[in-house]
């Protein structure tokens, strides 16, 4: 820092220069009182550039014509209406249209490797510089809220952070619009089924584009301007160029005529030439010719799927399986059957034969085998998929050759082994959370995976990624459970899931999940299963505006908790309960959760003490009784400050609660020590949310107080930094705020 050359210092006259190279902030300044704030504004966030389309595994064939759709539609094209112009400028960002082509066709003929071939090409992301999305939807085949989902994952590749992504569908796709607007965008969705499934996932930008692929003909989509585009299997020349490219040239040369036979029993399908050379790279002494006799003489299963009656998929996939060995054979037949729609060794292990005694190594083996085969396809997470095509198939075979029962039996020791998993992982996150399963039997001597890492930290993060990839999987095998009658196993599942969903907040998963949980306990007769789960219940109907469904889960969630008597878990339903009637009712909602403080006090639960006090707080404060609140918020924040590391946010939570109450009782410089205090421990323990309202409402204190702008900037750029990161449009109404209160832009300068 320097002077003016006239101003003298303690060791001589100032100098107005700066030797050497310096980074960073200068400060030129005369005679300095007291500190100084230097406050910086740092640039806006980049925009998140996503790249989600898979790449290929396999060289792509041919397809000429369909990429050259493609590339039409991708080229910057004035609407036809626009008025007659300078044909040498360009139109303007605001007169280019949105492309949009369908491609229907069979399973296996090619949709997807021409969408992904296409949208991973250098040009591709030349024309798409803002990011390329791929939303794959076999995966949540038969998952409620599918297009929520779908718009959920695009908006955390857009740069929108779980906290901030709205709940109901509607505002998914409103925010989705908004985020996609000014940006140049590829978007793939594959597999889609429906037309609901695809509207609201069309981008916004001029310029962007939109590809579909689809085994159905999306014809309502022609009226949103959607071109269609059937995909039909490969000629001759290009189905010969595939099984070169596979098996090599000179092979297909010198057997031409037997290719030509191999290809028309495949019907030019590529999936299905793709497995007919797998199994002639696997059997060295397998000649071409012998696969076109062998293929010539099959019988024709999955003839639905067959092309000009011959045997096409069926073929194929009956070779390959004879050549399984038994245990690779058992294992396909058990995919065929087992729910969701990915396999890892824990679920494959369990639901192999118990006799078997196949551990997760072994099954890890198998899975591995299978997909050497070209029967399974890897999909990320040490988790494997299985074409729809090759599933039915191993499903016909598993019907064919298994035990009346056996399917069910798979069932129930997926269930069994899911909830094992699932336990251990909610108890690696946190050890002393209310549950009602009583698992101790189970749980008793089982290899924990999650158990290792110092402070089980790493067991955490370990756990959490676990039940994150799996979670499709799991409410699958609640529904196939379910359907079986399961329903001691089924409720403690869906207890032990919520692990999940109080850390990532999937809401509509978390919907399904509790309801056919609550369904469950109640057909098992077990009242405080049922009053755990009807309870938890109302968290994602609130967060889905669904108030009055929420009351009346709570309403029987209450009477299940009293027909079981237990007091603590009384005490959880009450706390639910308040959170209902903050909204409707906040006079009511402090007699309940003064209630729930009584009956956790005379059970000793500490924790579930202070939660109900702070919730009790609040709802106090909401009805205008500061003085009154401030006591209560205060042994709340001692409390859970008292019971260590795991309750931190909750502490701090706490404290900016009490800065509110400092706030609404005048005492602004009690408020903003509060607030303070809590914004920096929330950013400690990485509770952005949560931070980013301390840090605004400190702003506008700060504000009050007359304290310096540069203080009250800092604050408010901190809040903002935090919604503009996190993709929330509360950036945008910060922002304006505090440019009106301040007059002059908050991030000026930036």
């Amino acid at each position: 820092m320097t002077a003016p050359e006239d101003e003298p210092g303690a060791d001589g006259p100032w100098t107005n220069s700066v030797s050497g190279t310096v980074d960073g902030t200068v400060v030129q300044a005369g005679r300095v009182h007291g500190g100084i704030t230097v406050v910086t504004g740092k640039p806006a966030p980049e925009p998140v550039i996503p790249d989600t389309i898979p790449a290929l595994t396999t060289r792509f064939i041919n397809r000429r014509a369909e990429l050259a759709l493609l590339t039409a539609d991708s080229a910057p094209r004035p609407y036809e209406d626009d008025p007659p112009g300078d044909a040498a400028d360009p139109p303007d960002d605001d007169t280019v249209e949105v492309g949009y082509r369908v491609f229907f066709g069979l399973p296996g003929v090619g949709k997807t490797a021409l969408a992904c071939r296409w949208g991973r090409a250098q040009g591709t992301r030349e024309r798409f510089p803002d990011g390329r999305l791929y939303v794959d939807y076999a995966g949540l085949r038969g998952v409620d809220g599918d297009s929520a989902i779908a718009l959920a994952r695009c908006l955390r590749e857009l740069g929108v952070k779980d906290e901030f992504i709205p709940h109901t569908l509607e505002d998914r796709a409103a925010l989705y619009k908004r985020r996609t607007a000014g940006r140049r965008l590829l978007v793939v969705v594959d597999d889609a089924l429906r037309a609901a499934q695809v509207r609201p996932l069309l981008p916004q930008g001029a310029g962007s584009m939109l590809l579909v692929t689809s085994t159905r003909r999306l014809f309502e989509l022609t009226l949103e301007g959607a071109r269609l585009t059937p995909m039909a299997p490969l000629d001759e020349e290009a189905a010969l160029r595939l099984l070169a490219d596979r098996l090599g040239p000179e092979t297909v040369r010198a057997h031409r005529e037997a290719a030509l036979r191999v290809v028309a029993a495949c019907g030019g399908l590529p999936l299905a030439l793709h497995l007919a050379a797998v199994r002639l790279l696997q059997r060295p002494h397998l000649t071409l010719p012998a696969l076109a006799r062998e293929l010539a003489g099959e019988s024709d299963r999955l003839r639905g799927l067959a092309l000009g009656g011959g045997p096409a998929m069926s073929g194929v996939l009956e070779l390959t399986y004879s050549e399984l060995t038994s245990r690779e054979a058992g294992l396909y037949r058990l995919l065929g059957v087992l729910p969701g729609r990915t396999y890892e060794p824990v679920t494959v292990a369990a639901g192999l034969s118990p006799a078997a005694g196949t551990g997760e190594e072994e099954a890890a083996a198998l899975l591995g085998r299978l997909f050497e085969a070209g029967l399974l396809d890897a999909a990320g997470d040490g988790h494997y998929r299985m074409h729809d095509l090759v599933r039915a198939h191993a499903r016909e075979k598993a019907g064919a050759v298994e035990d009346e029962g056996w399917a069910d039996g798979v069932v129930e020791r997926v269930t069994r082994a899911l909830l094992l998993r699932t336990a251990q992982a909610d108890r690696a996150l946190r050890a002393d959370r209310l549950r009602v399963a009583v698992l101790d039997e189970l749980l008793d001597g089982a290899p924990d995976p999650f158990a290792d890492g110092e402070g089980n930290a790493d067991g955490a993060e370990r756990a959490l990624a676990w039940l994150e990839a799996g979670k499709y999987n799991t409410l699958a095998v609640l529904a196939a459970a379910e359907s079986l009658g399961l329903h001691g196993l089924v409720w403690p599942l869906a207890e032990a899931q919520t692990a999940l969903f109080l850390h990532h907040r999937h809401v509509r998963e978390w919907l399904t999940s509790l309801e056919t949980g609550a369904r469950a306990a109640a057909a098992d007769l077990a009242p405080a299963g049922e009053a755990r789960l009807r309870s938890l219940l109302s968290r994602p109907l609130l967060d889905l505006g669904e108030d009055e469904r929420a009351r009346a889960e709570l309403e029987r969630a209450a009477a299940c908790a009293e027909v079981a008597a237990s007091p603590v878990l009384s005490a959880s339903v009450l706390e639910f309960s308040g959170r209902y009637w903050d909204r409707a009712d906040p006079e009511r909602a402090v007699g309940v959760y003064t209630r729930a403080v009584e009956l956790n006090t005379a059970a000793g639960e500490e924790r579930g003490r202070a939660l109900a006090e702070f919730f009790l707080g609040r709802a106090i404060a909401a009805t205008g009784r500061a003085v009154e609140a401030l006591p209560v918020l205060e042994r709340a924040r001692d409390a859970l400050r008292g019971l260590g590391e795991d309750d931190r946010r909750m502490a701090a939570r706490a404290e900016a609660a009490l800065g509110e109450v400092r706030e609404a009782l005048g005492d602004l410089a009690g408020a903003v020590r509060e607030l303070r205090r809590a914004a920096e421990e929330l950013r400690a323990v990485d509770a952005t949310y949560y931070e980013a309202q301390a840090r605004e409402r400190l702003a506008g204190l700060l504000l009050r107080e007359g304290r310096p702008e540069a203080e009250v900037r800092a604050e408010a750029l901190r809040a903002y930094t935090i919604y503009e990161e996190g993709g929330s449009p509360e950036a945008g109404r910060l922002r304006a705020r505090m440019t009106a209160l301040l007059g002059e832009d908050v991030v000026a300068g930036e």
